[in-house]
């Protein structure tokens, strides 16, 4: 039998999910939940059901995973505690400080339901956070070092785009080479940072608007960009349009730590990845943790869990035989 997933939310995230649940044999997607009106929202699978979100309990023995697409800002905080006591739930809450709260209460919320709740699941949170794990686990005299980029911030190019007299705009992560090498190389450099990332900021100006003011803002901006190396390109909505309308991402995860008696030799263990989209990457690693919050829960468990919890082979879909034989 197909596991049936469901969507909640149907942004650049739930579409991504809609094609990674087409790529797993395994899955069905059942239905799409929108807060728009269902008649205005069109999807690609044919034979799936777009609802209203007030339709929610109407789905609860017709979904086995519910895959909520929120932000974390505002959304996942108040969604997925309601929605794990309806169904078993996956989200992709990102706020790093806060994810002993967000747990907190949805941990409260599917036991409640007796449904199982998985949080914090993508690349970082999620697969970074496992091999920042893994390598700890591994080289326990050592320092960790995470990079981000090259890629597109989307709060970061949604912060440019509320500076007044900005039309458009988008930022690019970037990891400075040197530190990164540095690393690589086994130095165990501290670094601020600034001396970690740049920033680059590409931004169509609205009719009028004083260039030399609003890169002062963009580049003076606390939390944002007031830390790091911002470079501002002025461009033309066309350019825009046509050299930055995509969502690529990515970054690394290394860690050096020594072994011997008097750690007298070095290792680097580096994750990478390299990203076309941030968010059908995101997607597909959501419905591979789908998978697993479904065995667990046939397994009566309930609760949450996040990517540390469950282990490898209750996200695929081969059996443990065939895991064994394959991939072993």
């Amino acid at each position: 039998m197909s596991i049936r997933i469901g969507i909640m939310g149907y942004g650049n995230l739930g579409r991504g999910v809609e094609c990674a649940v087409k790529q797993n044999p395994d899955m069905e997607l059942a239905a799409v939940f929108t807060r728009r009106d269902p008649s205005q929202v069109s999807i690609l699978t044919s034979d799936a059901k777009v609802c209203s979100v007030n339709d929610l309990k109407d789905w609860a023995d017709k979904i086995d995973v519910m895959i909520i697409c929120g932000g974390s800002a505002t959304d996942l905080p108040k969604q997925t505690p309601e929605v794990a006591k309806l169904f078993n739930v996956i989200d992709s809450f990102d706020t790093h400080a806060r994810i002993p709260e967000h747990f907190a209460n949805v941990d409260a919320a599917a036991k409640d339901g007796k449904n199982v709740a998985v949080i914090s699941v993508g690349w970082d949170p999620g697969m970074f956070s496992l091999n920042r794990l893994y390598a700890n686990a591994i080289l326990p005299d050592g320092k960790d070092y995470t990079f981000w980029g090259k890629g597109v911030s989307q709060g970061h190019s949604d912060a440019i785009r509320r500076v007044e007299g900005v039309k458009n705009g988008k930022q690019y992560t970037i990891p400075v080479e040197s530190a990164l090498e540095s690393v690589r190389n086994g130095e165990n450099p501290e670094l601020t940072t600034r001396q970690k990332h740049t920033r680059e900021c590409f931004v169509v100006l609205e009719e009028g608007a004083d260039p030399a003011k609003v890169e002062a803002e963009i580049k003076n901006m606390p939390n944002y960009f007031a830390d790091y190396d911002t470079t501002v390109h002025f461009i033309s909505e066309e350019e825009l349009e046509k050299n930055h309308s995509g969502i690529p991402h990515g970054g690394f995860v290394l860690r050096s730590g020594k072994t011997g008696w008097n750690g007298e030799n070095k290792h680097i263990i580096e994750y990478s990845l390299k990203l076309d989209s941030n968010p059908e990457f995101t997607s597909s690693v959501l419905c591979a943790y789908a998978r697993a919050a479904y065995r667990l829960s046939k397994e009566g468990q309930s609760g949450c869990k996040t990517v540390f919890d469950i282990a490898p082979a209750y996200l695929c879909a081969q059996s443990g035989e065939e895991l064994r034989a394959h991939l072993l």
